[in-house]
């Protein structure tokens, strides 16, 4: 078969997962609508892909691949419902919040995902008061493979499926979202031994709006990042602490770090030692999303895992030494973070108070052993994995994680029946 004039070779963030796709970058939604409905007469597949921070195969493209970053407007706002185009950055969302005075209740680490992507895979932050960002939506406008342009609200029996709906159930085109009046946080971030960790942790977790900490692998050492809100904006980090922290030492020096260990693997439980003992405790005040986000420009590739928030002690118990037993050395330290439940269907944290384990590997360094041992962990204890982080799970595994798996198939079946939108990620993990 000839390669369209306009094919495209893509590369996602993490640079694991690439194809050569057809092009299509529509300007509105009735551009979607129609390309929708030429794609479906023709019998071909269409992927929307957004920013590419996905690690899975989620926005892969085999066929045709849509970008929806050209719908990135404000629709409207109408208090604290605010109703953006789905290809609208994080980043770009925040900014306009705030003008208006509103804020997104919590974030994750990173905000440089569309709206679509990042409810579409059930991106989370951490606060046991919270749940995922599609635990946030009102609405959404979705174009159906019939090229049908249909809106979803809390009255539609659709509703629980579309809030995250891993771009399989069509092309989201607009996003309402239920915002809060704009806040301030207090971020308070020090280093600590793990056991001081785990002993507060179940302390600290109902006490606080968001808890998080980082744990260094071959030490027993760990950060702990704990952010509440707070009346006035009154202690703002300088400019200085704020760049030596955020880039030099966590971008330049780190990334530095990661290449000698890369090359020199037997030196990572040394550096990792002296990376955890040199951090200092900081505490400053600044806009809720400006502290929940912050830069990554080091690359990795990362598996992160939901297990039920009481079983993870025995995650953590056995992790060190699932870390020792690898053939090679881990430079990333472990993230692990907490969200209440909610009632998306296919959202990690459906129905449960969660944890979240997320382990990382430096671009180019093995990660397959490591991710398939944690995988056997989580797996037992029901965990979830997140969509768009490396799992190697099937729809036949899956279905008894989630209550909700089957009705999820359902609505898919009634919105496309024909897979337009389908790809080989979404034919693993929900069947074709």
């Amino acid at each position: 078969m000839t390669t369209p004039v306009n094919s495209r070779r893509w590369t996602n963030w993490g640079q694991n997962q690439e194809s050569v796709a057809e092009v299509l970058a529509p300007g509105s939604i009735d551009e979607v609508a129609a390309m929708v409905t030429a794609a479906a007469e023709a019998g071909r597949r269409i992927k929307t892909v957004g920013s590419g921070h996905s690690f899975t195969a989620i926005a892969v493209a085999d066929d045709q691949r849509m970008f929806v970053h050209r719908l990135n407007q404000l629709v409207s706002v109408d208090g604290p419902l605010v109703t953006v185009q789905a290809g609208m950055q994080l980043s770009v969302l925040n900014a306009l919040l705030a003008r208006h005075g509103l804020a997104m209740p919590n974030l994750g680490d990173i905000d440089v995902q569309t709206v679509a992507g990042a409810i579409s895979t059930a991106t989370h932050g951490t606060g046991i008061k919270h749940a995922t960002l599609a635990s946030c939506v009102e609405a959404v406008t979705l174009v159906t493979a019939e090229g049908k342009i249909e809106r979803y609200d809390l009255l539609s029996p659709e509703f629980p499926a579309v809030r995250a709906g891993l771009g399989a159930l069509g092309v989201l085109v607009e996003v309402t979202l239920r915002c809060v009046p704009a806040f301030t946080l207090l971020a308070d971030e020090k280093p600590m031994a793990l056991a001081d960790v785990l002993a507060g942790i179940e302390e600290w977790i109902p006490a606080n709006d968001h808890v998080e900490f980082y744990w260094y692998p071959y030490t027993d050492r760990a950060q702990l990042k704990v952010n509440n809100r707070v009346p006035a904006h009154d202690r703002p980090l300088s400019g200085f602490r704020g760049w030596l922290d955020d880039e030099f030492l966590s971008n330049t020096v780190f990334q530095g770090v990661c290449k000698i260990g890369q090359k020199w693997p037997g030196a990572v439980p040394t550096m990792n030692s002296l990376a955890a003992r040199a951090l200092s405790a900081r505490s400053y005040t600044d806009r809720s999303d400006r502290v929940f986000c912050t830069p990554r420009r080091v690359r990795f590739t990362e598996m992160e895992y939901e297990v039920p928030r009481e079983a993870l002690p025995e995650v953590l118990d056995a992790l060190p030494r699932l870390i020792e037993s690898l053939p090679f050395k881990v430079l990333f330290p472990v993230e692990v973070r907490f969200t209440g439940p909610d009632d998306v269907w296919l959202s990690h944290g459906y129905g449960r108070e969660s944890a979240y384990i997320a382990v990382h590997q430096f671009l180019g360094s093995p990660y397959e052993p490591y991710f398939k041992a944690l995988e056997a962990l989580c797996e037992p204890l029901g965990g979830r994995p997140h969509w768009g982080k490396l799992h190697y799970r099937t729809a036949a595994d899956l279905r008894p994680a989630y209550p909700r798996f089957d009705d999820f198939l359902a609505v898919r079946d009634r919105l496309d029946p024909a897979r337009v939108f389908t790809n080989e990620y979404l034919d693993r993990v929900l069947g074709d």
